[in-house]
């Protein structure tokens, strides 16, 4: 195995030549070959242990047995003990999905702290056909039928071509000792289920089902490749990214026969899990809306707007003295008095300097806003109304500002400037105002 392992890095992770490299030991068979294995070829390694504090004593001993082995071989370790069980209460997590957090955490903490390059963990083939298993049952898309990924950023999983059946093989050849965790005999796990009720059956149905499975994944893996590929080239023909927001056209999405496949490989990224209620905005109201944790998607007529929840209270309001020349927050400004008017744009206005009254103020808007639009000499508008007539998303509404002077609106900014606060002949002072 030793050779075939030599063989494997140098094909795939020439890489990792002169890096320093952090081993994830659990003190388990797997991650034990794996540190041997490390052991026998020239690179510069340190070992990371946790302590979940999940198995009491046993994992106490798991700890005590890395340490020893770790000194007795002149190897680096770093070990931490995590209170498992009160971080996923507290964040209403499983226990395996909490202890996976804390885990990667600490590890990213130590590669910064310590100038490390990657990390490497124990998982083998069988994890990987467990873990196909598992994703298969849930019920998902290609993504998760390629299984676990060879690297994942700075994490890489050098053991994923060798099954459990090697690894023990030359733990046994090389008398390598290693710790057995108790809740690995348990069905507890949907995981363990797999292993001790599944995998078996499969396996004495074909005995060469691992190999046979590997190479399925391989193909699916190629064509997952592909996927991304077509995913990216009709992204550029359908999207049209503007600041924060990504807007997908649906004239054009709508004419791609698997478009859902396309929205779900483009926003699965963002946290979103109420896809019907996804698709269904495609042919849905202009208005409707569909959230995640951290962003929204809003069908606006013919587009589809993706953004990032912003929380800003109505009620609060930013004042402009008249000393101040510049504001930052929330919106950029710049003031300044000038002599005359140099500009058209919906970014400056320039208003009589004698009309305002300060403070100016920085608000959202409200119902029953109404303001005169530039233009409409007498005549009062609503800025709901306005809004509308404008066919501004909801977004766009929820995002934009008004500038006022005492209960009176000077500028929807970058929208539209009030029509009495206007430059006339009779305007002695001019004040500039641009939204930077």
């Amino acid at each position: 195995m030793l050779t075939n392992f030599e063989n494997h890095i140098s094909a795939r992770f020439a890489f990792l030549e002169n890096k320093k490299l952090f081993l994830a030991v659990s003190g388990g068979l797997d991650s034990m070959v794996l540190l041997h294995l490390f052991q026998q070829l020239d690179y510069e390694i340190a070992v990371l242990h946790c302590n979940f504090q999940l198995r009491g004593l046993e994992s106490l001993g798991d700890q005590d047995f890395i340490r020893n082995y770790c000194e007795e071989n002149n190897i680096s370790l770093f070990t931490t003990q995590f209170d498992t069980e009160a971080f996923a209460k507290d964040y209403k997590l499983s226990t395996q999905i909490a202890a996976r957090e804390l885990r990667y955490s600490w590890f990213y903490e130590l590669l910064e702290t310590h100038k490390f390059d990657y990390i490497l963990t124990a998982h083998h083939a069988d994890d990987n056909l467990e873990t196909f298993i598992i994703n298969l049952s849930r019920g998902t898309g290609l993504n998760g039928l390629v299984g676990i990924p060879e690297q994942n950023d700075k994490i890489i999983r050098p053991l994923l071509p060798f099954s459990r059946e090697e690894i023990l093989k030359y733990a046994k050849e090389k008398n390598i000792q290693w710790r057995e965790d108790s809740s690995n005999a348990s069905d507890k796990y949907l995981r363990n289920k797999i292993r001790h009720d599944l995998v078996p059956v499969l396996k004495q149905i074909n005995p060469n089902f691992l190999k046979a499975f590997q190479k399925t994944q391989s193909y699916l893996q190629e064509a997952n490749e592909m996927a991304e590929d077509a995913s990216i080239m009709i992204y550029q023909q359908v999207a049209k990214e503007a600041g924060e927001e990504i807007h997908f056209d649906l004239n054009k999405l709508k004419k791609l026969p698997n478009y859902r496949s396309y929205l779900y490989e483009w926003l699965n990224e963002f946290g979103f899990l109420a896809w019907n209620d996804i698709y269904d905005l495609v042919d849905g109201q202009s208005g409707k809306q569909v959230f995640s944790a951290e962003f929204r998607l809003l069908k606006n007529r013919k587009t589809l707007i993706l953004s990032p929840i912003v929380e800003v209270s109505e009620k609060q309001e930013f004042e402009i003295n008249e000393n101040d020349h510049e504001v930052n927050f929330p919106l950029n400004l710049k003031l300044c008095n000038v002599s005359h008017i140099t500009i058209e744009s919906n970014k400056i206005i320039f208003a009589d300097a004698e009309k305002i009254q300060y403070p100016l103020v920085l608000r959202k808007w409200k119902e029953g806003d109404s303001f005169q639009p530039f233009g409409m000499n007498g005549k009062s508008k609503k800025i709901s109304k306005f809004f509308k007539d404008e066919k501004l998303s909801l977004i766009e509404k929820e995002n934009s500002w008004l500038l006022c002077s005492k209960d009176e609106i000077v500028w929807v900014v970058g929208i539209r400037q009030d029509e009495r606060f206007k430059i006339e002949k009779t305007t002695k002072k001019i004040l500039k105002i641009e939204l930077q």
